[in-house]
């Protein structure tokens, strides 16, 4: 079982708040923890002082490792602890692995609104070839500035906690409309529903072979405030997605409908508590969305934010499965 069944902090820290939580840590010296918790990075230099970076990167992925990543991280104004990543703000990244001296490839990263015209993160697609410590290399630009390469250092565990592309889904019971009698207030807390993000569960699509797309998010409750226009994006791309593919939105939290609305089940120290299809899949964090085929295999995730075009290239991919 994961820390997360009985640690639902661990799920409260989301994406974009990791980003902010780590501000401090990013000064001083320290290594990653274990492989579920978040990396604790170390900015080699004096943010903010004239002779060092203009912006601190932070990694906002919540696990790297061996292999294929998919890595995301933003960078935050050290004068202001607001976050510095835009469209105009262009990043790469290189790495410094283990008894290496100079970094490998260099990867370029796309940007991602998490919130529309308001905060962001960058993506890019990496390969670590082992464990231990690692040094990112990350070069960045400001639109009219100039390029600035900063080195920031974080561990990469031998294997992750949560489930991975390639691995088989968890079979978990997720609640659907018919359990709610037809009423979304009873089991979603977005807004304005998809019906068709109500009708399967997670296990309901796993035995009917059928492909499908998972959001874990919760637009009332979300930690990282990501969930809501996270959730909103699928639902876009949803809307033009081949018909056989299924979406399944699961809020991560125990919730019960109360006074017309539904409300956290805490825990006995006021926490959210994660429902069990989170522990199943072992999330460590808010949202994350997953695309899985006919044979119930996982072959994307993504963390927080996502794009559209990589949405929708996940979607083509088990939509042919």
């Amino acid at each position: 079982m994961s820390r997360l069944s009985t640690h639902a902090s661990h799920l409260a820290i989301a994406v974009t708040a990791i980003a902010l939580a780590l501000i401090a840590a990013a000064c001083t010296s320290g290594s990653a923890a274990d492989p579920g918790s978040a990396a604790t990075p170390v900015v080699l230099g004096s943010p903010g002082s004239s002779s060092g970076p203009s912006v601190l990167p932070v990694i906002v992925s919540s696990q790297q490792v061996v292999g294929a990543n998919r890595f995301v991280f933003s960078f935050l104004d050290p004068q202001t602890n607001q976050p510095a990543a835009t469209p105009d703000r262009s990043a790469s990244v290189a790495f410094v692995g283990p008894g290496d001296t100079r970094p490998g490839t260099s990867y370029p990263a796309t940007f991602v609104w998490g919130i529309e015209g308001s905060r962001g993160d960058y993506v890019a697609n990496v390969e670590f070839s082992k464990a231990g410590d690692w040094t990112a290399q990350f070069t960045t630009q400001a639109k009219g500035g100039p390029a600035e390469t900063i080195p920031f250092q974080f561990q990469v565990q031998q294997t992750g906690v949560t489930v991975g592309i390639g691995d088989k889904a968890p079979a978990s019971k997720t609640p659907t409309a018919a359990d709610a009698g037809g009423d979304l207030a009873k089991i979603a807390t977005d807004p304005t529903p998809d019906p068709a993000f109500y009708q399967l569960s997670i296990d309901q699509a796993i035995a009917q072979h059928k492909p499908f797309v998972v959001v874990f998010a919760t637009p009332a409750f979300c930690q990282s405030a990501q969930c809501g226009p996270t959730l909103d994006r699928v639902k876009s791309v949803a809307a033009s997605a081949p018909s056989n593919v299924a979406f399944i939105n699961v809020e991560p939290y125990k919730l019960q409908f109360t006074e017309g609305r539904l409300q956290p089940v805490l825990d006995a120290n006021g926490q959210l508590q994660p429902v069990d299809a989170v522990n199943q899949w072992k999330l460590l964090s808010e949202p994350w969305i997953f695309a899985v085929d006919s044979t119930g295999i996982i072959r994307g995730s993504f963390e927080g934010v996502v794009g559209a075009d990589e949405l929708k290239a996940a979607i083509t991919q088990i939509a042919g499965s």
